[in-house]
């Protein structure tokens, strides 16, 4: 597996990437073999370290960002979610990874499920800027909000982040 570690406004110590290479490898390279790419960015915010842990496996994106005062402890955290968004997701996610990954320990762990549709709504959506979208999804309450950008003419969604700020998705199609 391919690992990159990004810091944003500090240093990381040579005995932290190593620590990290060996933990990657060796509690995700089961599910995802040599052809996965990681990525860890750590930032710092007050006395907590900030680590978020990306993979790229297949088409798919595995996510986890934790907060600790150790940034072993943080790595450590984010390995043990993206674990479990596994195994809790194990029948969808089976196909995307790497042949034979749940031969080993979780074969039995995990509960099947499915996911309920309760509602579809359809929508008129008129052009409009980013800041728009933002102004009309906290009119309406949501999280976030699909719209028509008006600068490119794409779907593009704003949605509230956990930090209380903003984002948007804009589609790539490569």
């Amino acid at each position: 597996m391919k690992i990159t570690i990004t810091a944003r406004k500090m240093q990381v110590p040579q005995n932290f990437t190593d620590y990290a290479e060996e933990r990657i490898s060796s509690k995700l390279d089961k599910f995802f073999g040599d052809e996965a790419d990681a990525k860890i960015t750590l930032s710092e915010h007050k006395s907590q370290i900030i680590l978020e842990l990306t993979v790229f496996y297949n088409n798919m994106i595995y996510r986890a960002e934790q907060s600790a005062e150790d940034k072993r402890d943080a790595l450590d955290a984010s390995i043990d979610k993206i674990i479990r968004q596994i195994r809790k997701n194990k029948t969808r996610v089976e196909k995307k990874l790497k042949e034979n990954a749940f031969k080993e320990a979780y074969a039995d762990e995990v509960a099947e499920s499915s996911y309920e549709v309760i509602r579809h709504k359809k929508f008129k959506m008129h052009p409009m800027d980013v800041e728009e979208a933002i102004l009309q999804m906290n009119l309406l309450g949501h999280s976030f909000f699909m719209f028509t950008n008006a600068a490119t003419g794409e779907t593009n969604v704003v949605y509230k982040r956990a930090d209380d700020k903003y984002a948007v998705l804009e589609p790539d199609f490569e």
